[in-house]
């Protein structure tokens, strides 16, 4: 994650590794604590980019008469 901008497919990758660690159980507390602290950062930045896709798939949906309309979405 270059630049300070969340990947998702990354942050979820990233996400899935650490769930795993501490699955695990084999870390210190301080270790599993920067790991938790990590993946509450990174569930945070996931769900802000599903919340500007789910924005953006509203304003492009497009009706059966192929004119668009912005449409609310219930993710």
């Amino acid at each position: 994650m270059c630049d300070n901008k969340v990947v998702f497919e990354d942050a979820i990758i990233r996400l899935e590794e650490i769930v795993q660690i501490l699955d695990d159980g084999q870390e210190s507390l301080d270790k599993s604590l920067a790991l938790f602290e990590e993946g509450v950062k990174l569930a945070r930045a996931c769900s802000g980019i599903l919340e500007d896709t789910k924005g953006r798939v509203a304003k492009l949906v497009t009706g059966a008469d192929g004119i668009a309309f912005a449409e609310s979405l219930d993710l």
